[in-house]
C-alpha cells in the first residue's frame, strides 16, 4: 500500500478569511495547516521568528512602524485564519485587504526578497520545532513556501 500525500486545505471566504467554528464541526471537515501543525500557537512562534529576523535586517526593519507589537498580532491572527484557524482576525479588522493596508509602505523587489528570506527561515526553525510527522512536515513547509512567496510579490509596490 502507497501512502496518500497529504493535502492540506485552508479555510475559504474573502481573502481566505474563516468565520469562527465551534470545535464539533472541525473534527467532521478535512483539516487544515492550522489544525496540522498544532494551532494557534504555531503561528505565534512563526510570527515572533519572522519579526526576530526583521529587526536584525536594518534596511527591512526601517520600513515597519517603530512598535512591532500591533503588527505582530495581526500578523499572527491573519495566518491562522487564512490557514483554516479562527476568524478572529476578520472580526477584530474587517476583511485582511493586503495591498491596501500596505500601501503606505514603499516595498521594492530588494524589501520581497529579505522579507521572504526571513519569512521562510522562520518557517524552516518552527516547522523544525513542531517535530510534525515528515509528510506534514514536507507538505506544510512547501504550502507556506508558495504561499509566502507570492504574497511577497503581490505586494510589491514600488520599482527598485
Amino acid at each position: 500500500m502507497t501512502e496518500q500525500p497529504v493535502r492540506l486545505s485552508r479555510a475559504s471566504g474573502a481573502g481566505g478569511a474563516a468565520e469562527p467554528r465551534p470545535e464539533p464541526e472541525r473534527e467532521a471537515r478535512q483539516a487544515t495547516l492550522y489544525d496540522l501543525v498544532g494551532g494557534t500557537a504555531f503561528f505565534f512562534r512563526l510570527v515572533d521568528r519572522f519579526y526576530e529576523g526583521v529587526e536584525s535586517d536594518p534596511p527591512l526593519r526601517a520600513i515597519y512602524p517603530d512598535d512591532l507589537a500591533p503588527g505582530k498580532e495581526h500578523l499572527a491572527l491573519f495566518l491562522q485564519q487564512y490557514w483554516g484557524g479562527p476568524g478572529t482576525y476578520s472580526a477584530e479588522r474587517g476583511h485582511p485587504r493586503l495591498r491596501m493596508r500596505h500601501v503606505e509602505f514603499r516595498i521594492d523587489q530588494r524589501q520581497r526578497d529579505a522579507w521572504l528570506a526571513h519569512m521562510l527561515e522562520a518557517v524552516d526553525a518552527v516547522v523544525a520545532d513542531a517535530a510534525l510527522e515528515p509528510e506534514v512536515d514536507q507538505a506544510a513547509r512547501e504550502a507556506f513556501a508558495q504561499y509566502f512567496d507570492h504574497a511577497a510579490t503581490f505586494l510589491i509596490n514600488a520599482p527598485g
